[in-house]
This record gives C-alpha cells, sequence and structure tokens, in this order.
C-alpha cells in the first residue's frame, strides 16, 4: 500500500508489479493486493464490450491472487499519449484509490511504458495492464521445464521496454582502478545487458527443445497415427475432455490458465483407429502477443495436426467472442488451413443453450466432459472426420498377394472389396504413405 504522507514514494511491494525467476523481481504472495480495474471505451466500441472484457479482466486478477475493490470506465476518442485516460479521470481514480486504499490499478488495455511511468507517478501506487496479470498467471501455472522458459522469455520481453532505475538503482558503478575510466555505467545499464543475455540464453534453449520437439513429431509420423489437438478458449473445459477420454490426469480447476503445459495420449476411436490427441494452452481474448511468440514452438502442435477439436464454453455468455479470439490466435501460428470440428461443451450447464450453438455451426456436437453425454457421439463424428480426410484409393490386386491385400487392411479403411478379372478390386482409404507404398497396384482412370 502506498504511504500517502510520501508523495513520490511508489509501492512495488511484489505481486503483479514484478516477476520471479531470472527475469528478476520478488513475488510476495502472503497478502492479496487491492486491485482497482480501468476499462477505456475508445471510438468505434462498445461499452457492452468494455464491460464483457471487465468482468474477465476480474476473473484474470482473482486467478492470479488479488481481489478486485473497484473498476474505473472512461469513454474517450482515443488514448491519451500521456497517461492514457484523461488529466481530470487520473485525479478521479486516485482519490478512488486513496479511499479504497487499492495497492494497486489494473488496465485492460496495454499500457506503454511512458504511460506506465507517468500513471504511477501521479497515481502513487503500481500501474500495470492485462499483459502484466496474464504474465503474472503463466509465471504461477508453468511447471514443465519448457513451461517456464516460454514464461520467462515471454516475461523479459514485456520488461525490457520498462526497465527504469528505482531509488539506488540509477547510481554508476566504478569505471576502473580508482575509478580513472570513468564514471562507469548505470546499474539500469547492467541490468539490460543482464536480461538481454539470459532473453538470448532462453531462445537458444527453447530452439532446442524445439529440435528435439521436431525429431519427436518426425517419429509420429512415421508410426502413421493421426494427430488431433484440442484448442479453445481458456476454462472451456479442454483438460476435463482430455481427462475423460484418456484418463490422462491433466489438472483440472475452474479458473483460467489452470493448465499450460501440452500433453499428449493415445485415443482409440469406435471404428477402431488410434489417434494422438494433444491438449494445448487456452487463448483469450486480448493474448499478449509475447505469449504467442514465446508458446509457438508448443503451438507447433496445432499446426502440424491432422484435425483440430476446438472446444468452446456452450454455457458462456459471449461465446462468439470467445471463438473469434480463438480464431485470431490460430491466424496468427499459421493454422488457419489446419481442419476443425466444433464440440460445445459443458452442456449439462446449458443445455438450451449448447444445443443451440451447435446447430448453428453445421458437424458440431453438443457434450459434457464432466457427465460424459454426447462423448460417444462426438468420437464418432472424429471418426467420420478423420476417415474424410483420407483419400479414396482403387486398387487391383492379383490373387496370389494375399499380403498385400492384408497391407490395405492394416493401412486403411476397406470400403469395397470385390473379385473381378485379374485380382481382388479394392476401394479404400489411405494416407500419402500408404498409397506411395501401395502405388503399383493403384489403378490409375
Amino acid at each position: 500500500m502506498s504511504d500517502p504522507q510520501r508523495p513520490e514514494q511508489v509501492s512495488h511491494r511484489g505481486g503483479f508489479g514484478e516477476f520471479g525467476g531470472e527475469s528478476g523481481g520478488l513475488i510476495d504472495r502472503t497478502f492479496r493486493e487491492r486491485i482497482v480495474l480501468v476499462g477505456v471505451t475508445l471510438q468505434g466500441q462498445f461499452e457492452e464490450d468494455t464491460e464483457r472484457h471487465l468482468a474477465e479482466l476480474a476473473e484474470l486478477v482473482d486467478t492470479a491472487g488479488a481481489d478486485t475493490v473497484g473498476v474505473v470506465s472512461q469513454r474517450r476518442q482515443t488514448p491519451d499519449p500521456a497517461t492514457y485516460l484523461g488529466s481530470g479521470k487520473v485525479a478521479e481514480l486516485r482519490e478512488l484509490c486513496d479511499a479504497l486504499d487499492a495497492d494497486t490499478v489494473v488496465f485492460d488495455d496495454e499500457l506503454s511504458p511512458a504511460q506506465q511511468r507517468n500513471l504511477e507517478k501521479q497515481l502513487k501506487r503500481t500501474a500495470i495492464d492485462r499483459t502484466a496479470v496474464i504474465l503474472d498467471i503463466f509465471g504461477q501455472n508453468a511447471h514443465s521445464l519448457e513451461g517456464r522458459a516460454q514464461v520467462e522469455l515471454a516475461q523479459i520481453r514485456y520488461r525490457l521496454p520498462r526497465l527504469r532505475g528505482r531509488g539506488t538503482a540509477l547510481s554508476r558503478q566504478g569505471g576502473g582502478i580508482g575509478a580513472r575510466q570513468g564514471g562507469g555505467e548505470t546499474q539500469l545499464e547492467v541490468d539490460r545487458r543482464r536480461l538481454l543475455r539470459r532473453m538470448h540464453k532462453l531462445e537458444a534453449d527453447l530452439r532446442e527443445i524445439s529440435r528435439v520437439r521436431q525429431t519427436q513429431a518426425k517419429a509420429r509420423l512415421r508410426s502413421r497415427l493421426s494427430r488431433v489437438a484440442i484448442v479453445g478458449y481458456t476454462n472451456a473445459g479442454k483438460s476435463t475432455l482430455l481427462n475423460h477420454l484418456t484418463d490422462a490426469g491433466v489438472l483440472v480447476e475452474d479458473r483460467l490458465f489452470a493448465t499450460l503445459d501440452a500433453t499428449t495420449r493415445r485415443l482409440q476411436l469406435p471404428g477402431g483407429e488410434t489417434v494422438l490427441l494433444t491438449d494445448t494452452v487456452g487463448f483469450i481474448t486480448k493474448l499478449p502477443t509475447q505469449l504467442v511468440e514465446a508458446f509457438r514452438s508448443t503451438l507447433e502442435v496445432v499446426v502440424d495436426a491432422d484435425l483440430l477439436i476446438h472446444v468452446v464454453d456452450g454455457s458462456t455468455a459471449e461465446p462468439d467472442e470467445h471463438l473469434e479470439a480463438v480464431d485470431r490466435v490460430l491466424h496468427e501460428i499459421g493454422a488457419d488451413d489446419v481442419p476443425r470440428m466444433l464440440v460445445v461443451n459443458k452442456a449439462d450447464l446449458d443445455p438450451l443453450g449448447a444445443k443451440a450453438l451447435a446447430g448453428a455451426h453445421p458437424g458440431a456436437v453438443a457434450v459434457s466432459a464432466v457427465t460424459g453425454a454426447g462423448v460417444d457421439e462426438m468420437l464418432r463424428a472424429l471418426g467420420d472426420r478423420l476417415r474424410g480426410l483420407s483419400t479414396v484409393t482403387e486398387l487391383l490386386v492379383p490373387f496370389e498377394r494375399g499380403d498385400v491385400l492384408a497391407m490395405v487392411h492394416r493401412e486403411g479403411e476397406v470400403l469395397v472389396e470385390s473379385p473381378t478379372e485379374g485380382g481382388m478390386r479394392v476401394r479404400a482409404r489411405l494416407d500419402e504413405v500408404a498409397v506411395t507404398r501401395l502405388r503399383d497396384y493403384v489403378i490409375t482412370d
């Protein structure tokens, strides 16, 4: 909490203001910060959207371990370049924060480093944005080596342009023996160089992890198993669905970004096919660019998938906005062309709403990952979609080549098989690898 008797003090008592790990900062989780949220409706935007975004921001703040004690909104033509808000609104915001004894002010939109500095100076308390809150949550929830490296890299990229000296942090180090070589460099420059070194180390580590992941992906490709990735808005029930289908044991909590690390399990479909099913990190409105870039290696599993299961919460009040947010991220990572199947989850909470949403999207299926309702129908639809992605090929196999006929049955799905002059005529769904192996028996018109 800031001290009104010391007007030049800015409170940075852990929490959202800093990040842990090598990127610096000590996070004090022994208390729950008191937060005031700020949303701005700009020209061409709607106040209803701002209210929804602020409600989601309040959920993010709660997930991060703090309490929302006040909300401030403003309508403006454009953001103020100095403080995002107008000067009068900033003064009003400071009075509210003093009255509510707020520790931190969180803006729904991203603040520039200059805006953040000016706001902290005028408000006499920490001022951050939605990106900082999401980075804080990711920092708490990342557990794997890759996940921690990705989050720390995103934190450093966010923090570098905002790095600034406080107090003695601006003092200079000695420039040589007896300081004969000049005043030396500021601590700020030392910190910046240290963070840059750490960032380059993390980038190298993630490149190596990505190389290993690509090697593993090639091995999975040789296994000929179809790859299915589960994507969707955060807290839509992706991990619950994976657990229900595969007993994966992934952590499930009713909170945003409860799980970050990708998990892959084998799943056998009703038709007998085995697929590799992967749960991925959830998306969100205004997902920070730093996170999309940092998690790009993890999200490669989405780009390389044969099919995406797009899970949407059927009980939410704004499903279209969630669908659009996921579409935007898929576009950013280059997964636009990957086929998708929409699964409307949480049908047990709002059966009519889930059914209506599924009906509005051809091929969608309404399910409840908690109760299992609709899951069998979803698996049948998944098998149909995957088979529909395979190529239907006609082959003529000599009668004496029973081994080749057995290979066709093993490698694909036989649709029609009938004896003709010269051998067995077969129509089958086969992937490209199988077609190449059987090319001597393929009938070309």
